[in-house]
């Protein structure tokens, strides 16, 4: 479909629409956000011809709204061969060169953050201010790994063999796919390719079917801050196509790294892709996090960041609270807070300004949380809040915050992640219990607790079995932190110093032998 064509379609829809939740006080899009749908995806040159394209629903409303690209298998090579060429020029530009060029991508999208904020919240139904918080969050990593680039440094020593120095550098590794999700599609690209870029990588993005234009407009903003055709490629395809296209990318020869963020089942399918060609893979992979209150931690602060962990996005992160653990002396307690605070959550469409808490992403995110909720329920859960579709909060894909009390390790929503509004409570008598609960299952990417017993504090951090932990704190994500999780929530770290670099780039060993040495 023509691009052009499409981005009519696209302001027809929104403009009646943002009028509609705005009540009209706001402006009307700026024209600069239809142009952020031009993108670079073909050998630099903007893409504005595709043979076939797939559909796109505005989740706040369930009706289709645009349509995207939709590449298959026979355009893989030619995007590969298109980044593999510009690599060999990306390689051996200047870091601090690149490091402009991240800053001017960086300036560039702030300059165009309200547009962007609103092609999130159609794409993902989160409401517009959490879209400006996800790209707030996201802008750090631009800013950080401009930074990064000219911080790559190797070593010299000197070896147990007389007159011998050993000399190690550190180079680009190639040409590197991200295939990223639809919760925090700016934040997932933007965290990977800036580790890539500043290393000296070209990149492919392949973004979820539920999220391609926001993609698709960081490419073009990445293009106009001087970026050169090849460098930042996008393939956006249909959830058809996406399984060939993401293997046909993980075993292209060419292809030197991938990253992937997603859930374990696919992650696992990923890395046997890689595994063909012996590529270096990253894996940020499923959560299912526990959250552990203790009866002498502060409790407005633990609720608090509860809060903000389980209903962002209405559940849908990696590192959202899947599991609440509360020590019986404040059991009760606690869940009167909860209930009576989740109570004043406003559902609606991400552009109301009323609204706190958006719809899922897609109509099969409702499904499995009906299920999840069934499930609990008939395994002897109590629903305290909610417990099943909004259908009153618009004819989108919602699903009203549920709270679940008197949890058990045996239900469906303790075994997998929910990824929506629902929040099951589990009672716990003693720490060891708390902590053999908490691990009690096959993934470890974040675990949460809040006591003011510092003897505690030390004990969980060592034995709670997760990469990061949120020490009477909530989500700890930020660019400088690195992130990434152990057992079944995958390998690789993502962001903080020198780690996150450190996955797109391969150390070269030289050894040098010096004569007449005195």
């Amino acid at each position: 479909m023509d691009l052009f064509s499409q981005v009519s379609t696209i302001y027809l829809y929104v403009q009646a629409n943002y009028c509609k939740y705005s009540r009209c006080c706001l402006s009307s899009p700026t024209p600069d956000f239809w142009s952020l749908l031009v993108s670079s995806t073909d050998n630099g040159k903007p893409q504005l011809q595709a043979r076939n394209s797939t559909l796109k629903a505005d989740p706040g409303t369930g009706q289709i709204f645009t349509s995207c690209a939709d590449y298959d298998t026979s355009d893989v090579d030619k995007v590969v061969l298109s980044s593999a060429k510009a690599f060999q020029e990306f390689r051996i530009e200047n870091p601090r060169s690149r490091a402009r060029k991240l800053l001017e991508w960086d300036r560039l999208i702030r300059k165009n953050k309200d547009d962007l904020a609103r092609i999130l919240t159609y794409e993902t139904g989160k409401p517009l201010a959490e879209a400006h918080d996800e790209l707030n969050y996201a802008l750090g990593f631009t800013w950080w790994f401009a930074g990064e680039a000219e911080r790559v440094r190797g070593s010299v020593s000197v070896p147990a063999a007389p007159n011998r120095r050993v000399f190690v550098v550190k180079q680009p590794i190639g040409v590197a796919v991200a295939l990223v999700p639809w919760n925090f599609p700016v934040a997932m690209i933007l965290r990977k390719a800036g580790a890539a870029l500043a290393a000296g990588c070209t990149f492919i993005a392949k973004p979820s079917p539920e999220t391609p234009l926001s993609c698709l407009a960081l490419a073009k903003l990445a293009s106009d801050a001087g970026f050169s055709p090849g460098v930042f490629n996008v393939v956006p395809t249909s959830t058809d196509n996406t399984p060939s296209v993401a293997e046909a990318l993980c075993k292209h020869p060419l292809v030197k790294k991938v990253s992937f963020t997603g859930s374990t089942a696919i992650g696992s399918l990923i890395a046997k892709h890689c595994s063909e060609g012996l590529k270096k893979v990253s894996l940020e992979l499923g959560g299912n996090c526990p959250f552990l209150i203790f009866d002498d931690c502060n409790q407005d602060q633990a609720l608090d960041a509860l809060f903000a962990l389980k209903w962002r996005h209405s559940g849908q992160a990696c590192v959202t609270a899947n599991r609440v653990y509360v020590q019986n002396g404040i059991y009760e307690e606690f869940l009167e807070k909860l209930v009576s605070r989740t109570n004043t959550l406003k559902q609606g469409h991400g552009l109301d300004p009323e609204t706190t808490i958006g719809p899922l992403t897609t109509s099969r995110a409702v499904s499995k949380a009906q299920q999840h909720v069934e499930d609990a329920v008939s395994c002897g859960a109590k629903i305290a809040l909610g417990g099943k579709p909004a259908t009153d909060a618009g004819r989108g894909y919602f699903f009203q915050p549920t709270v679940l009390r008197d949890a058990t390790q045996d239900m469906l929503i303790t075994r997998e992640e929910t990824f929506a509004p629902v929040l099951a409570l589990y009672r716990f008598q003693t720490e060891e219990e708390a902590v053999k609960m908490a691990n009690d299952t096959d993934m470890g990417l974040a675990s949460y607790f809040f006591t003011k017993n510092v003897d505690r504090t030390w004990r969980l951090l060592e034995n709670l079995d997760a990469g990061m932990i949120g020490m009477n704190s909530g989500n700890s994500s930020a660019a400088e932190s690195p992130f990434g999780g152990i057992k079944l929530s995958g390998y690789g770290k993502e962001s903080g110093k020198d780690v996150a670099i450190e996955e797109y780039m391969v150390a070269k060993t030289g050894t040098m032998t010096i004569e007449d040495h005195f």
